[in-house]
């Protein structure tokens, strides 16, 4: 299975996971609740552990993850790509302790990136036939369809009152 659709499937089992084990020691738990769990296990797991990776992929593998792609190794992109990932990581992470409005912000931040990316991969889909793996299979998928996830999942939270039933 590749490593996006392992981030997808862990996050949505930690979130799950934590919800269980709210439910089993009685802690109080009611939509709102429910929502902002599934959003801070995307925000750190999703984004931040797995932008963490991909910075890790794009800086020390950086030959192996430009073949994936179908590009050719050895660009100063793969570095531009890998710190503009750390940052991101780092904020995921971050969102563990700092909310709020730092919540909106990462997401916007890691959606404009990732729908960004989509964008590049479909050109490059459409422009040079460029179908390899990494351009066109599970991390295009996940460019979009993260942000997606994230945009919902932060608008839902933010929408719902303070004590939402």
């Amino acid at each position: 299975m590749e490593f996006p659709y392992i981030i997808l499937i862990l996050t949505i089992l930690v979130a799950i996971l934590i919800i269980l084990i709210s439910k089993i020691t009685s802690r109080a738990l009611n939509s709102k609740r429910t929502v902002e769990i599934f959003l801070i296990s995307f925000l750190v797991i999703s984004v931040g552990f797995g932008s963490i990776w991909a910075f890790i992929g794009h800086f020390f593998l950086s030959a192996q993850v430009a073949a994936n792609i179908g590009w050719a190794s050895g660009s100063p992109f793969q570095s531009e790509v890998a710190f503009a990932n750390l940052s991101i990581g780092v904020l995921g992470v971050l969102c563990y302790w700092i909310r709020d409005n730092f919540w909106t912000a990462t997401v916007i931040f890691s959606s404009i990136f990732l729908l960004g990316d989509a964008y590049g991969h479909i050109i490059n889909m459409i422009q040079y036939s460029n179908y390899a793996p990494g351009n066109a299979g599970s991390v295009l998928y996940m460019d979009i369809i993260g942000p997606v996830i994230l945009i919902v999942l932060l608008i839902a939270y933010k929408s719902m009152g303070k004590n939402t039933a």
